[in-house]
C-alpha cells in the first residue's frame, strides 16, 4: 500500500473537495456488477453536482474576452493635475487587463465587426482603481436611458435567434447621435488585427484633483506601442470560421514567447472653467475633444507580461467597475458614466456573488477595513473591530482626504430635469462623423468605409429602414451617402 498522497503510478492522489482521498475516478458504486447505482456514492454525486453548476451567467455585454496581468509604470510627472498614488513619478503598479468584444456571446468569433472592450484594473496602494473603456473614444449614445434598448438591437432577434442587421440599422437610423460611433465601427478600426494592435480609451470624461485641491477634466487615451492595425471585412469573415479565438490566441502566444505587448497612457486635460462654454458638451460620450484644443500628455506605460494561471478564475470572474475611484480621481457629469457607477457593481453581485471582491482577480493588495459582513461565499473578516459604526471598540473610521473631497461639480446641480446635451454651439450629431470622414480618413479608408457600410446594409430586409439608413449617411456626408446608396441599389434615397 503506497503512502497517502503517493499512488503506485507516482501521480498525486485525487481528493474530494474536502481533501479526502477519492475512491475512484473510473467506476461508480453499484449493487453488483450490473445493478443500480447507489446514492451514497458521495464522490460521484459531488462530481455530477459540481459539473451541473460550473458555469456562471455570462456577461450580457463583453461576454467574449481574454486577459493578462502586467505592470503600469509612470514615465512623466503629472502631479500638477492629480494626487492619485498610481500616477506619481516613478510609481510601478501591478495591473490586470481584459479585452473583449461587446455584442457577441462566449463562443462568438473574435473577428465580428464590433467595438472592443478595454478594461484595466490597477492594484494601487490606495485600493483598486478600475478604468473601464473601449477601443473607441466615443459611444453610440449619451444618455443611459437608451443603453438597454441599444444593446438589444445589436443582439439576436428574439424570434429567430439570429443576428439581424435590420434591427441594428433601425436603431442607428432612429438615433442620430450614433453617427460618430457608427462611422468608427464601419471604418478600419471596426475589426482590429489583434488586441495588441488596438488603442484603448477611457471614453468618458473624468475629474483629476491635485494635492492642492485644483480640479481639471481629463480624458484617457491608451495608445498601442505595437501600432494600429486592422483586418479587412474579408479577412475577418475568413478568420471567424478558421480561427474564431484568434485574438485570444494571439495575446497569449505573444506573452508566451516574451513579446510583451505594451500601451502608452496619455491624457487630455481641460481646465474646469473651459467646460461651460466649450464648443461641444465635454461630457457628451458621442463627442471627442479635438487634440488641437487639448493636446495629449504622456502619463506612463502598461506592459502585459503574465498569462493568468486559470482562465475562469482570473478572466471570467474579473469584475471591473467604474465606481472603483481612488483619491485624486473622480467622475464627471457624463450621464453614461454616472449610470455605470451603479450598473457594473450590480451586475457583478448578480453574476458572481455579493462577495465578488474577495475573488483573486478582484482582491486589492491593501488591507480591506469595511463594515460589510456575511453573505454567500464570505471568506474573511475584513474588519478586526466592531461590526457597526460608530463604535467604541476600535473599528475603522473614514478620513478626510485633503483636496479630494467629493465636490466634483463647480456649481449646484440645480433642479431635477430630463435634459439633453444641447447647450453648446457645435452640439450636432453628425459634425464629428463628417469631420472624421473628410479630415481623418484618406481615399482608401473612405473606399473601405463605403464597402463595409454597403455590405452591412445589404442585409437590411425592411425598405423603410434601408431608406432611413441611407438618409442617415447623407446627413453625415452627401457624397458618401450617394456612394452607399448606389452600392445597395437605392437610386432615389429619401
Amino acid at each position: 500500500m503506497p503512502a497517502y498522497g503517493v499512488p503506485e503510478h507516482g501521480n498525486p492522489i485525487t481528493t474530494t473537495g474536502a481533501g479526502v482521498p477519492a475512491p475512484s475516478d473510473e467506476q461508480s458504486l453499484s449493487v453488483g456488477r450490473d445493478g443500480p447505482l447507489v446514492l451514497h456514492d458521495a464522490y460521484l454525486i459531488e462530481k455530477m453536482a459540481q459539473f451541473n453548476r460550473e458555469r456562471v451567467p455570462e456577461r450580457v455585454v463583453h461576454a467574449k474576452g481574454t486577459g493578462a496581468y502586467g505592470v503600469f509604470r509612470v514615465t512623466n510627472d503629472v502631479t500638477a493635475y492629480t494626487c492619485a498614488d498610481l500616477f506619481q513619478p516613478g510609481r510601478e503598479t501591478p495591473m490586470l487587463a481584459r479585452f473583449s468584444t461587446v455584442a457577441g456571446e462566449q463562443g462568438s468569433p473574435d473577428t465580428w465587426r464590433d467595438p472592443r472592450g478595454f478594461a484595466l484594473k490597477f492594484y494601487t496602494r490606495q485600493g483598486n482603481y478600475d478604468l473601464v473603456g473601449n477601443n473607441t473614444p466615443i459611444f453610440f449614445m449619451r444618455d443611459p436611458q437608451k443603453f438597454q434598448d441599444f444593446i438589444r438591437s445589436q443582439k439576436r432577434d428574439p424570434r429567430t435567434g439570429l443576428r439581424d442587421h435590420t434591427m441594428q440599422w433601425d436603431y442607428w437610423s432612429l438615433s442620430p447621435e450614433s453617427a460618430h460611433m457608427v462611422t468608427w465601427l464601419m471604418g478600419d478600426r471596426g475589426i482590429p488585427r489583434s488586441y495588441r494592435h488596438m488603442n484603448g480609451y477611457g471614453s468618458h470624461t473624468y475629474m483629476w484633483v491635485n494635492a492642492e485641491g485644483r480640479r481639471v477634466w481629463i480624458k484617457y487615451h491608451i495608445h498601442t506601442d505595437q501600432g494600429i492595425d486592422f483586418l479587412t471585412q474579408d479577412e475577418g469573415d475568413r478568420l471567424a470560421g478558421a480561427d474564431a479565438d484568434c485574438h485570444r490566441r494571439d495575446l497569449y502566444d505573444a506573452i508566451e514567447r516574451g513579446d510583451y505587448p505594451s500601451w502608452t497612457l496619455k491624457v487630455q486635460v481641460m481646465p474646469l472653467e473651459d467646460a461651460e462654454n466649450y464648443r461641444f458638451n465635454p461630457f457628451d460620450l458621442t463627442k471627442v475633444w479635438p487634440h488641437g484644443d487639448y493636446p495629449l500628455i504622456e502619463v506612463g506605460r502598461m506592459t502585459l507580461d503574465r498569462i493568468p494561471e486559470d482562465f475562469f478564475i482570473h478572466v471570467e470572474q474579473a469584475a471591473f467597475e467604474p465606481n472603483n475611484l481612488v483619491p485624486g480621481v473622480g467622475p464627471s457629469p457624463d450621464k453614461m458614466l454616472l449610470s455605470r457607477l451603479f450598473s457594473y457593481s450590480d451586475t457583478h453581485r448578480y453574476r458572481i456573488g455579493v462577495n465578488y471582491n474577495e475573488l483573486p482577480p478582484n482582491r486589492p493588495e491593501v488591507p480591506v477595513r469595511s463594515y460589510a459582513k456575511d453573505g454567500r461565499m464570505r471568506s474573511f473578516k475584513p474588519n478586526t473591530g466592531a461590526v457597526y459604526h460608530p463604535n467604541s471598540f476600535g473599528g475603522p473610521d473614514t478620513a478626510v482626504q485633503e483636496g479630494t473631497e467629493h465636490a466634483w461639480w463647480t456649481v449646484e446641480a440645480g433642479d431635477l430635469v430630463r435634459a439633453a446635451y444641447t447647450d453648446h454651439r457645435e452640439d450636432d450629431d453628425f459634425v464629428q462623423a463628417r469631420t472624421m470622414i473628410n479630415d481623418v480618413l484618406d481615399d482608401a479608408a473612405r473606399d473601405r468605409l463605403v464597402s463595409n457600410v454597403a455590405g452591412h446594409m445589404s442585409k437590411i430586409t425592411d425598405d423603410g429602414v434601408l431608406n432611413r439608413a441611407i438618409a442617415y449617411w447623407h446627413n453625415i456626408d452627401a457624397e458618401i451617402g450617394d456612394r452607399i446608396a448606389d452600392r445597395v441599389g437605392v437610386k432615389q434615397p429619401v
